[in-house]
């Protein structure tokens, strides 16, 4: 039988169907130093055009034997589109991701325009979209992905604010995040209808380090169970830091694969979830790709599947300033043992 393309081994993953080897990919971003170089751009310039988006995540893609290309890579685009604002940072030689300078002060100040999808760079996402199914030449599976409602809401107003009316104010809280929850459904059925393969919802912010379980289970779980309800492609529920203590509760909230940081105990995680599960997870992208000498990835990688995992993620973002060499060490290890059935997916 012949290799399965990128796209159809992320997409039989996705269905718990046999696979020839474990797909290389993720929910958020992958772009590269060195595919921004080959471009000629600064890294500010990455943000602020579909052409440039698409052709830095497919050359990235390209560079390092990539199974799926994903945009966009800033967490401002939507918060821009609410009227937020943003800074670039156009002038920076280093890599410095978009922030939000302005953030609403009160609730009473939350003003969601029902147009952001055509509003800022909300467009320029969507045609970045267009030109990776349009001209996919190597057959990448797309991968979008959104910050969920709390996180979300994080970067909108302070979370301080939120966290404080929980106790305080408690009904106007769940009222704003259930508006929260409204605008990432919204843009998921967009993107959805876009024709994306995949979607990771980011609650980033919602861990155990920041929220106790009883607090996320009735402050996170409704509403992260109300946006994979309403996806009918295959979605990520992807939490960074401590997880081990709501890692069922992220599992019942209806998504397709539960994704997971570092901090995360997979051996365990998988002994919780059963082999039924998608688990994907969960080395540390920074630490074992910018920092490690490139003899050391090899047995982190090799522990993720070791532990459990039925595809190896970063556990946030790929830092873009990678060193090539260890991206190779990253890439070969998954080529050489992903090819064994991990407890949800089988082999062919």
């Amino acid at each position: 039988m012949p290799a399965l393309t990128p796209k159809e081994r992320v997409n039989r993953l996705f269905r718990r169907e046999p696979i020839d080897t474990m797909p290389i990919f993720s929910g958020m971003g992958m772009v590269t130093k060195q595919a921004i170089e080959k471009m000629g751009i600064r890294f500010a310039s990455v943000h602020t055009t579909a052409e440039n988006l698409a052709i830095s995540a497919r050359t990235t893609a390209q560079m390092y034997g990539f199974d799926a290309v994903i945009v966009p890579y800033d967490m401002c685009t939507i918060p821009e589109a609410l009227g937020r604002g943003i800074s670039l940072y156009a002038e920076a030689d280093g890599i410095l991701y978009p922030t939000v300078p302005s953030k609403w002060e009160t609730l009473d100040q939350v003003d969601i325009d029902d147009d952001f999808l055509s509003k800022a760079r909300m467009p320029i996402v969507d045609g970045a979209f267009d030109l990776l199914k349009t001209q996919n030449s190597g057959n990448f599976a797309l991968g979008a992905w959104l910050l969920g409602p709390f996180t979300m809401a994080g970067q909108v107003i302070e979370l301080s604010i939120l966290l404080k009316g929980v106790k305080k104010d408690k009904d106007r809280v769940e009222a704003f995040l259930s508006r929260m929850t409204d605008l990432v459904v919204k843009a998921a059925k967009h993107y959805e209808s876009l024709g994306v393969d995949y979607i990771t919802i980011r609650e980033m912010g919602s861990g155990t380090d920041l929220l106790s379980p009883r607090m996320w289970k009735t402050l996170i779980g409704p509403n992260l169970k109300r946006v994979f309800d309403a996806v009918s492609i295959p979605t990520v529920n992807h939490i960074c830091g401590s997880t081990d203590l709501i890692i069922e509760m992220m599992n019942e909230c209806g998504a397709t694969a539960v994704s997971v940081d570092q901090k995360n105990n997979v051996a365990e995680s998988r002994k919780k979830l059963g082999n039924d599960a998608l688990i994907l997870g969960n080395f540390d992208p920074y630490g074992t790709l910018v920092q490690m000498d490139a003899a050391a990835v090899a047995p982190v990688i090799k522990k993720c599947i070791d532990d459990g995992v039925d595809a190896v993620w970063p556990g946030c973002d790929i830092w873009p300033d990678v060193v090539p060499e260890n991206m190779t060490a990253y890439v070969n290890t998954l080529r050489e043992h992903g090819r064994r059935p991990t407890p949800a997916v089988g082999r062919l």
